[in-house]
């Protein structure tokens, strides 16, 4: 059985930082790809960004050039680096990972940029 822990959602004013980290458990094969998507209230959930296990990233429009994905394979942990936040990307942030043809969730982590 897969389990997905994030953590590192908060408030944060505008124009600042915030980081998320999402670790992976349980039976997972080495090749896989992971992400992060998103779900601001009334608005469906939308994929902000991957990454594969050999690194190869995909972003949204909206937030490239201000967040960076990146994973330690041997800890099966991908992170968010989130810069120059913006109010537009409150919402809550799912980690997620692509592995032998199923999809796994994480329960979700709030991220709420705010003055």
């Amino acid at each position: 059985q897969v389990q997905l822990v994030e953590s590192g959602g908060g408030l944060v004013q505008p124009g600042g930082s915030l980081r998320l980290s999402c670790a992976a458990s349980g039976t997972i094969f080495s090749i896989n790809a992971m992400g992060w998507y998103r779900q601001a209230p009334g608005k469906q959930r939308e994929l902000v960004a991957t990454i594969t296990s050999g690194g190869t990233t995909n972003y949204t429009d909206s937030v490239k050039g201000r967040f960076t994905i990146s994973r330690d394979n041997a800890k099966n942990t991908v992170y968010l680096q989130m810069n120059s936040l913006k109010p537009e990307d409150t919402a809550v942030y799912y980690c997620n990972l692509f592995d032998r043809a199923l999809y796994y969730w994480g329960q979700g982590t709030q991220v709420t940029v705010s003055s």
